[in-house]
């Protein structure tokens, strides 16, 4: 596919503070873009600027063949005419204005008089599931039913590119899954080309072809959704999307070991950036990557074995949530609550844990925490140049100190 859609060298700045800083974002026709970051990253800011809303200070936006944003040559596309849908995150329906009304506008705006005329109207509501609502007003609907129809909106007029600024955050928890999927199959029935706004990594991962993680009005990690899951490229990325376990680890006379003194095997380990000689790594993996036991001849050949005590557990029905404390590391695991519930109905905070975790569910980074990573993925360098002269990421291994 060719990137039809791209962003380059974008600078957006408040007064004296960088919120978009140097941003290249090469997005490819039909792709389903999925921006993602905590608040203050910069990515809604940088779908503000795709759609005309905001006016960065430096950079270009293209949308196929058009330049609508050039800096240097002080072009700016106003947004009605970027050819572009927006779905909010507040609905931003008219509220005088009936569901048909509401979805018709784009065409109304545009003036594409035929499409209003040959039930392209109806055609947008069916495709949400909301073709008997159109004579209603928006305080008549649900809020699932105001954001189907601000998608049929956002999608009427067949836009070149679809704007998503986080539309799933204000629904309640079944309400949000039901939404995402209904986006998630008109992506694939209609394959129009979307950017799509979000702190949410399962959103994320549900809903992208591509992935880009935003840290300080920068891209930290650009790539498909299994791939920033399975290798994400710093400790950040890895934080973001799951890995919320962290355990510092210490060069010890005898190789890698935690504060608490386990040894760590990391040869099966995803590394990155650990230098042969120093004295301090952090490894990340997921909650459900740790196995709780009933004592060490419960765990398997080959695991990293920890000896911990109990901080807390909450019941989940069929699991629990189990809190414990490996020297100066915390760390959570899910355990099924058939396996483990009657030992840890029993136990209380200080009791003695083994916990255990396969040492290829380890991704590996220097100790550089709070660091600002300036990194674009290769994938990204390679749909930006057409190059592709980088080496892929790659496991390191490590092993006893030098």
């Amino acid at each position: 596919m060719t990137s039809h859609f791209a962003v380059s060298g974008l600078v957006k700045k408040y007064g004296d503070n960088t919120v978009v800083d140097d941003l290249d974002l090469p997005i490819e026709d039909g792709e389903f873009l999925v921006l993602l970051g905590p608040s203050g990253c910069g990515k809604t800011t940088t779908l503000r600027c795709l759609a005309g809303l905001e006016t960065p200070q430096g950079g270009t936006i293209s949308f196929k063949d058009q330049v609508v944003f050039d800096a240097e040559r002080k072009l700016n596309v106003p947004a009605h005419k970027r050819n572009i849908g927006m779905v909010f995150q507040s609905y931003a329906l008219w509220p005088h204005m009936t569901v048909r009304k509401n979805i018709g506008y784009p065409l109304k705006v545009r003036k594409m008089r035929d499409a209003l005329r040959d039930g392209s109207v109806d055609e947008a509501a069916r495709m949400v599931d909301c073709e008997g609502l159109l004579d209603r007003y928006p305080s008549q609907l649900s809020g699932g039913q105001q954001q189907r129809v601000a998608v049929a909106r956002g999608l009427v007029s067949r836009p070149d590119l679809v704007l998503f600024d986080e539309p799933l955050s204000n629904l309640d928890a079944r309400l949000r899954d039901q939404v995402r999927s209904q986006i998630h199959q008109l992506h694939r029935q209609l394959g129009f080309t979307a950017v799509f706004v979000t702190h949410d990594q399962s959103e994320a991962f549900a809903l992208g072809d591509r992935i880009a993680i935003m840290k300080a009005g920068k891209i930290e990690q650009y790539d498909e959704p299994d791939q920033v899951f399975e290798f994400p490229v710093s400790e950040y990325v890895a934080a973001f999307i799951g890995m919320s376990n962290r355990i510092e680890l210490r060069r010890g006379q005898h190789g890698w070991e935690t504060t608490k003194g386990d040894a760590v095997d990391l040869s099966r380990a995803v590394v990155r950036g650990v230098p042969d000689r120093g004295t301090d790594a952090v490894a990340r993996l997921r909650p459900d990557d740790l196995l709780l036991h009933a004592g060490e001849n419960e765990v398997p050949s080959g695991n990293v074995v920890l000896h911990t005590e109990l901080v807390d557990h909450e019941y989940g029905g069929r699991y629990y949530d189990v809190t414990v404390r490996s020297g100066e590391d915390t760390l959570m695991l899910r355990t099924p609550a058939g396996e483990h519930g009657g030992t840890l109905k029993k136990s209380r905070p200080g009791e003695k844990m083994i916990v255990s975790f396969a040492p290829s569910a380890l991704r590996v980074f220097a100790d550089e925490a709070g660091a600002t990573v300036d990194r674009v993925s290769n994938s990204a360098k390679t749909r930006a140049t057409g190059r592709d002269d980088a080496p892929v990421i790659e496991a390191e291994h490590a092993g006893s100190p030098s």
